[in-house]
């Protein structure tokens, strides 16, 4: 029988803080997928229809890409032994480095083990005590632990107000040190694009290194998904690009894009880098497939952009709030729909799970307070049949516990 710790007095005002969760309604637990990540799906035993994954494309579960991991399984192995730089660099890592730098349209590319670690990476690299990191307000936490890693000098801008970013940078444009401007290319709770082409001409204009995070713009913005530097016209003009393959890409890790002596300087001192072991070659193959269907098939774009759009006029014909008032205004295949209360949002998203339809909350600390939502993200696999089963649920639901009229 295992030794039973749940009486030790050395943790428990963490059962103290979980109780406190619960109090406020805010406390979840973990949803089981018992099958593929897919448009309508299982999840703990209930069939559901999916409206809270990143799969934008539904690249987790195609055929090519899981015949990519097999075939590399059978020809690599299930694990490269090592991290990068003592001996588990594989031919199949540089292969997969040069296909998103040659599809990013930059010089080079180093592939961290996720988003987060490549952003928090990064920063915490290329930065020390001396220098400055300007940085929205909403951008993501990993730029935020990153930055804090990195011992600059913190100074946050108002969310995606220019005028505000260009006030920092002309207050410490005679400081010593390096300035890094950093932006979401998309924010993740609101889904709303960063400013990138007016933040690169601010970053232009003070000599600061500019830096986008990409992660939900990779695959979904952009000619064939090149993401919001693309989006804006902005190639040459953004020194720092972090994207995600976990996301539209379908499997699992991050990328930092830039020159060759900034991916030579990642190789050296990024510590993600450093002490983890490289992926192993059934996802580095994975991802292979991945931008070769991003460049082969666009139509799955197409089919993201337009199920996006009807849902979200949906949606707004039914009298959610889906932001623009309080909150900003989604303008891609993230659509939160804002509750504000906590507790409410929660029990919203329970009650929509019983109907058959997965849209999880987001409360607290991710959003503020008042801020509490249901996320839906459109796939581009999602059928209009499924969508406007998921509306009727939503709707019947929302009137129920008296979120609707």
């Amino acid at each position: 029988m295992p030794t039973s710790l749940s009486q030790r007095p050395q943790l428990q005002y963490l059962t103290a803080a979980i109780d406190e969760l619960k109090q406020k309604g805010t406390h979840f637990r973990l949803r089981i997928l018992d099958d593929v990540q897919a448009p309508v799906c299982t999840y703990d035993g209930k069939r559901v229809i999916n409206l809270a994954s990143n799969n934008y494309l539904g690249l987790c579960n195609h055929p090519k890409l899981r015949e990519a991991a097999i075939q590399a399984t059978k020809d690599f192995g299930v694990g490269s032994g090592a991290v990068r730089t003592i001996a588990g660099t594989m031919k199949i890592h540089m292969e997969l480095e040069e296909k998103i730098a040659r599809f990013k349209n930059v010089e080079a590319c180093v592939v961290f083990q996720s988003g987060f670690t490549a952003n928090a990476g990064t920063v915490s690299a290329i930065l020390g005590k001396e220098d400055f990191i300007v940085s929205d307000e909403l951008n993501h936490a990993s730029i935020i632990d990153g930055a804090r890693l990195s011992r600059a000098k913190i100074k946050v801008f108002r969310h995606k107000d220019i005028a505000h970013a260009e006030e920092i940078l002309r207050e410490i444009q005679n400081e010593p040190g390096h300035k890094l401007l950093i932006t979401d290319g998309v924010f993740s709770m609101d889904g709303d694009i960063g400013p990138v082409d007016k933040l690169a001409d601010l970053a232009e204009k003070y000599g600061a290194i500019m830096m986008v995070d990409d992660a939900h713009a990779s695959g979904v913005l952009g000619r064939n998904g090149r993401g919001t530097v693309d989006h804006f016209h902005c190639h040459g003009r953004v020194d720092i690009q972090v994207g995600t393959l976990s996301k539209a890409v379908g499997a699992i890790g991050g990328y930092v894009c830039g020159s060759k002596d900034l991916i030579d300087y990642l190789y050296h001192r990024a510590r993600p880098f450093l002490f983890s072991t490289s992926h192993p070659p059934s996802v580095t193959a994975t991802c292979i497939a991945a931008f070769d269907l991003l460049e082969s098939e666009p139509e799955r774009i197409e089919r993201l952009w337009d199920n996006t759009r009807y849902f979200k006029t949906e949606l707004g014909r039914l009298g959610f709030d889906i932001g623009g008032v309080t909150t900003p205004a989604s303008e891609t295949p993230i659509t939160p729909i804002i509750i504000g209360d906590g507790r409410r949002t929660m029990d919203f998203s329970r009650a929509l799970f019983d109907a058959g339809v997965l849209g999880t909350g987001i409360a607290f600390p991710t959003v503020p307070e008042d801020k509490a939502r249901i996320r839906t993200i459109m796939t581009s696999e999602h059928t209009r049949e499924q969508l406007d089963q998921a509306l009727e649920t939503l709707e019947k639901t929302a009137k129920k516990l008296g979120i609707l009229a």
